[in-house]
């Protein structure tokens, strides 16, 4: 059960990963070190070649994600991580899962 506190640190961001990411399986490591991590959210690869990613969790939990996606897999060669806070209101997410590409 969910406490007040923990509402408050509530964070969402959206991230842009740029580099040679699609193809390697990026997407399903992402998910797997999302829910390690118990962040929500999605990824999604896109047409450009980036890999989009919501994210949800604590300044924590998402600082450790961030640091994933640039680094946690030696298949991928990130050149940029754009970060983007989410202000509140936004949705809630329940878990993390692999969108369609977009």
């Amino acid at each position: 059960m969910e406490t007040d506190n923990q509402d408050g640190m509530l964070e969402t961001r959206l991230v842009q990963v740029r580099g040679p990411v699609q193809g390697i399986g990026y997407r399903e490591a992402c998910v797997r070190q999302a829910q390690a991590l118990g962040v929500t959210g999605w990824v999604r690869n896109r047409m450009d070649g980036s890999v989009e990613v919501m994210l949800q969790g604590s300044p924590e939990q998402l600082a450790n994600m961030c640091a994933w996606l640039i680094d946690g897999m030696s298949a991928a060669l990130v050149d940029e991580l754009e970060v983007t806070e989410v202000p509140p209101p936004f949705a809630r997410f329940d878990y993390f899962e692999r969108l369609p590409t977009l």
